[in-house]
Formats: C-alpha cells, sequence, structure tokens
C-alpha cells in the first residue's frame, strides 16, 4: 500500500496528501486510510485509540484552541475515552469555530499558564494544563467517570489532594464548584483502574463504608495479595477482573490465589465487565455481605 511521506507522521489532511501527490482520490476513497474526520485521515497501522483522534483533530483546530476534558486526560495517564468518543475541543467564547464531526466544541475562557504544548518528533499537541483538565472533567463529566480520571491522573502525580483542594477553593463561588468539591471528595490516587473507582464511588454514593483501595491482605507475616477493593473489619474483598483473567494461566494463578485467601477468612466478589452494568446490582451483594440494610 502506498503510504503518504514520512514527515505527514501518520496523520494527514486528505486534500495535503492529494495536492502533494502522496496519494490520490480514489485511494482515500477507497478505505485503504483511516477517516479520522471529514479530511482528516490515518495510516491504519496506527493504534486507533482516542489519543490517535485528538491528534487528528489538532489538523483542523484553529490555533487559539486547545485539547480538554477527557480527551486532554489521555495525555495525563487517564486513557478511558473510547476511539468513537468526541474529542472535546476548548476554543475562546467569541470563536466561531463549530469543528466536523466527532468534536465537541466547549467556549471558554483558556489563560496561557493553562495551556500545555507537546512538541516533539513523534506528536504536537496544546491541551489544557493538569488542574484544568481536573476542572472541565469534574464539571463536565458524570461523577463516577469524572472520579475515575481523576483518580487515575492523581495515581499518576499529574495533580495531587493539595492542588485540587486549592483550585476548588480559588474558584468557589464560580459555576460548577459544588460539583467540582463533590468530585475531588471522592478521589483517591490509589484507584489503579477505572472499574475499580467506579465500584467504590458507587459504594459510597451508596451510603456502604467506604472500601481500602489496593489493599494488602496479609495471615499473619504471609503475604496474600494486593487486591482491589476491601473493606478489612468484614473481611470482604471486591476484585475487579478483565479480560487477561480469563486467560488460562491467569485463571489458574487467580483461582490459586482466591483460595488463599478464602482460607484466611475472607470473602470475594469477583466482578466482570458485565457486572459493571449493573452497579446497582454490585452495591447490593457488597451491601448484604457486610450485613447492612
Amino acid at each position: 500500500m502506498r503510504r503518504p511521506p514520512q514527515v505527514l507522521g501518520g496523520i494527514f489532511l486528505g486534500s495535503h496528501a492529494v495536492a502533494a501527490g502522496a496519494v490520490t482520490r480514489a485511494q482515500l476513497q477507497s478505505g485503504l486510510y483511516r477517516r479520522l474526520f471529514q479530511n482528516v485521515y490515518a495510516d491504519p497501522g496506527l493504534r486507533a485509540d482516542h489519543r490517535l483522534h485528538a491528534r487528528g483533530a489538532m489538523l483542523v483546530m484553529p490555533p487559539d484552541a486547545v485539547l480538554g476534558g477527557r480527551s486532554a486526560a489521555a495525555w495525563y495517564d487517564a486513557p478511558f475515552a473510547g476511539p468513537q468518543e468526541s474529542v472535546l475541543v476548548v476554543v475562546p467564547p467569541e470563536s466561531a469555530w463549530r469543528g466536523p464531526r466527532g468534536i465537541r466544541v466547549h467556549r471558554t475562557g483558556v489563560g496561557p499558564a493553562e495551556v500545555v504544548t507537546i512538541d516533539d518528533a513523534r506528536e504536537h499537541v496544546r491541551l489544557t494544563s493538569p488542574l484544568r483538565t481536573a476542572w472541565e472533567v469534574a464539571t463536565q463529566e458524570s461523577i463516577p467517570t469524572a472520579v475515575a480520571l481523576l483518580d487515575a491522573m492523581t495515581h499518576a502525580g499529574h495533580v495531587d489532594a493539595r492542588s485540587l483542594d486549592r483550585l476548588g477553593r480559588a474558584r468557589r463561588g464560580a459555576w460548577g464548584a459544588r460539583r467540582f468539591a463533590t468530585v475531588t471528595s471522592l478521589v483517591d490516587g490509589r484507584s489503579q483502574s477505572r472499574p475499580e473507582s467506579l465500584v467504590r464511588v458507587a459504594c459510597v454514593r451508596a451510603g456502604l463504608p467506604v472500601p481500602v483501595p489496593q489493599h494488602v491482605v496479609m495471615d499473619g507475616d504471609v503475604f496474600l495479595g494486593r487486591v482491589d477493593l476491601a473493606w478489612p473489619d468484614a473481611r470482604l474483598i471486591v476484585e475487579y477482573e478483565g479480560a487477561h483473567h480469563f486467560e488460562e494461566l491467569q485463571i489458574q494463578q487467580d483461582d490459586r490465589r482466591y483460595a488463599r485467601l478464602v482460607a484466611a477468612g475472607w470473602r470475594v466478589i469477583r466482578l466482570s465487565a458485565a457486572d459493571l452494568r449493573d452497579l446497582d446490582a454490585v452495591v447490593a451483594r457488597i451491601r448484604a455481605l457486610l450485613g447492612l440494610r
């Protein structure tokens, strides 16, 4: 397959590539390249994640626009937005730019100190700073999703409880301040996965005792494992099992580990992706095992 010149970096404007003689219109229309947005294409060998689409958006964004919200969070170790989810672009309030289908435009002011530019051999992106991204996420996403994103950003060290608290106090009285306070009160940087955060938030919002993320379980001096969520006083564990847990070798290792935990007097709830579609049922199971009404 003929590819555009290397200088295009794998993501390119179709009209420019045709003008440069790198591709023909027929090749673009044939599906040889991945279409990200109108007139924006990518080498099909590139990983088709949200960051790919966000990088494509950079080619059509006005110069005073930046990536924001969950799209910016993908650069701050919170890559939870899917490839089919709209790329969030922040533009000044007076901007008339609407963007193509697949881009969601948020009109609001962003100060120079709230912009981060990444410009290297691999990519050129402009995005909101970690704290500004935290504000955008907390005030625009659902509370569980916002907490999961900020858990990841906190775990990676891009923000911390002190900086989030300072931002909340600085913007007290502003639109979204109450929601920001609600979200940040639930953030726990010990969480290491989106499912773990979602289950924890569901439990807390349902009035259950707050579980301990990434709890180290010991039997005397013997290490039994580090578990996703635990209620140590009730000796109850919740573990989320992603796709890799269903590989044959991993299944055997998990079964042995859970057997050791049960033998030591712990009860274990094992969750899969299907369980996340009904978190009310998950909370009910946990509530019952905690002996709560």
